[in-house]
């Protein structure tokens, strides 16, 4: 049976629906070692708790905060980690009406709106976030199209601000605030067509990828504003993104029910996943279980430190092909690479999926393991210097040589790999499923039946079809639609047939409404859904339970 950690909360009057569930977690270091809060948004209402965990329920009668609004909602918010401590803490939250709160849920303290009289953006906040490593900065995404940076010590003027042209290029622009004194905000980036659903910071905090309704994943090298890569869905607006923990690929989901994986320093798709029956709402890797070991702990031991300084950049003479040729020598030094990712969507389903070496690194014949692998080389710059490549959507880009992170050669099969991390990771999950009946399956990954991705992939099928976009429209802000028709089969968007489909680990229904929070935490997953139920899906392990029962088959679910 389940336990509650926090009830079930009532269905907003104003049709609240329509604005997503979202969840916010933070640390404040507290002395008595409880120090995990937690925020969430139900209709027009923000609740502020302690996070007590999957082991203890919450009061729900004590928030420590609970606000109400009038004529907006919340939409999303996010905490400054880097400023929390017991006493304060910084939490923007963005509104249905375009505005963003600073607030203090521990102090009780509203400190600043922005946009308050909707003179920067009247549309909704999409996505909000705090600029990495600043105390100051964050950055806010409407349904617009729009982004804006903002400073917590400037104001928003009392009048429209107007904009001066810093940086433009295909499809994005960059506008600076032309005034006499400096006041918010500080940039004003344009971005593709239609709302920009989602941003994210790289690890790294040097790159933001972004996700819009045009289809487009675009990533910017955030301080200096260039244009890295570019991806278009397979059909539809994408709708979430995230970065693997060592920010060396980007997952997207959206309304082709896929989830897209592609790599940040190949500028490609390099699988695509396949479970879900409606849209993805929310991407998410797993910390925990993504893993990098390798026996010779001088080339790449996969420690947190290494993730942390890894640096990323492009450098095509460190090509996949290339990279194996020179690291089959050292395929006697194994290397188990397991990247874990979950998605979840309004097919109320959660999916896991593993990104393992058959699909970064695939086995030989080479010739077949990749579609557009001979043509990108084919322009690259000498190993080791600085040079312009050509971009995935056809422009160039400049980019520093020596970044590349160390390569990884390919190792064992499939099975192999992910056995060799399940003794010391959670790499097995299990739990309770909604409505407190019905149960996850108890999962072994050497148990799972293993995927076949190296089938025939029709290599030259679209080679014809690249798209050679003049470098002249670098200087304009290009706003017309992109034809699917132009992009499917280039670069930009593989055909199906083109790259590995993933199967994912586990396909489970898991809510009655539509999903709209996906946080993998070191003991548990959360997961949240439209209907206002906040879960907990405990790892296997990390619930006290009697020493009588049988972990794996015990329930271990949590609604928040």
């Amino acid at each position: 049976m389940q336990h509650s950690l926090a009830a079930w909360l009532q269905d907003d009057q104003n049709n609240g629906g329509s604005n997503p569930v979202r969840v916010s977690f933070v640390n404040v270091n507290d002395q008595s070692g409880n120090g995990d809060r937690l925020c969430f948004n139900v209709g027009r209402e923000l609740y502020f708790y302690i996070y007590k965990g999957v082991r203890k329920a919450a009061d729900l009668s004590k928030p420590i905060d609970k606000r109400i609004y009038k004529g907006t909602q919340p939409t999303c918010h996010d905490f400054n980690h880097l400023t929390a401590t017991a006493e304060s803490v910084s939490l923007l939250v963005g509104f249905s009406a375009g505005q963003v709160q600073l607030i203090d849920p521990i102090k009780k303290e509203t400190s600043k709106l922005f946009n308050e009289e909707r003179l920067i953006d009247k549309s909704r906040v999409t996505c909000v976030k705090w600029v990495p490593g600043s105390e100051s900065l964050f950055l806010v995404a409407h349904s617009s199209g729009n982004m804006y940076l903002y400073n917590v010590e400037h104001t928003c003027g009392t009048t429209a601000p107007h904009y001066q042209l810093l940086k433009q290029g295909e499809s994005f622009a960059v506008h600076t605030c032309k005034s006499k004194s400096t006041r918010n905000p500080l940039l004003k980036w344009t971005v593709g067509e239609g709302a920009l659903n989602e941003f994210a910071f790289s690890p790294d905090g040097k790159f933001l990828a972004c996700v819009s309704q045009d289809g487009f994943l675009r990533v910017f090298n955030f301080d200096s504003v260039e244009l890295h890569g570019t991806m278009k869905s397979y059909f539809g607006g994408l709708l979430c993104v995230c970065w693997s923990p060592d920010g060396k690929y980007i997952v997207t989901g959206g309304e082709d029910d896929l989830v897209t994986v592609w790599s940040f320093v190949d500028c490609r798709v390099i699988a695509r996943g396949h479970g879900h029956k409606s849209w993805v709402s929310v991407v998410a890797f797993d910390p925990y279980t993504t893993s990098v070991e390798e026996s010779d702990p001088m080339e790449f031991s996969g420690s947190d430190e290494d993730f942390q300084d890894l640096h990323f950049g492009r450098d095509r003479a460190n090509s996949t092909q290339s990279r194996l040729s020179k690291r089959n020598s050292t395929d006697s030094r194994p290397v188990s690479v397991t990247y874990r990712f979950g998605s979840v969507g309004q097919d109320t389903q959660l999916c896991l999926w593993d990104l393992t070496e058959d699909i970064l690194f695939p086995h030989q014949p080479l010739s077949r393991a990749r579609t557009h692998t001979n043509v990108m080389n084919a322009t690259s710059p000498p190993a080791g210097s600085g040079g312009t490549n050509p971009g995935s959507n056809g422009n160039s880009i400049t980019t520093p040589g020596n970044s590349v992170p160390p390569p990884l050669p390919r190792s064992n099969s499939l099975p192999h790999s992910a056995v060799s991390n399940a003794g010391s990771k959670s790499s097995v999950m299990d739990g309770a499923i909604a409505s407190g009946v019905s149960k996850f399956a108890t999962l072994s990954l050497h148990d799972r039946k293993e995927r076949h991705h190296e089938k025939d992939h029709k290599r030259n099928h679209s080679m014809g079809h690249i798209s050679s976009k003049s470098s002249d429209k670098l200087n304009l802000v290009t706003k017309t639609k992109t034809d699917p028709a132009k992009t499917l089969g280039t670069p930009l968007c593989p055909r199906m047939e083109d790259v590995p489909l993933l199967e994912p680990l586990i396909c489970k229904k898991i809510a009655h409404e539509r999903l709209t929070v996906l946080i993998f935490l070191e003991d548990c997953i959360v997961t949240a859904c439209q209907e206002g139920f906040i879960c907990t899906w405990a790892r296997p392990g990390k619930v006290g339970l009697l020493s009588s029962q049988n972990q794996a088959n015990s329930p271990s679910g949590t609604v928040v």
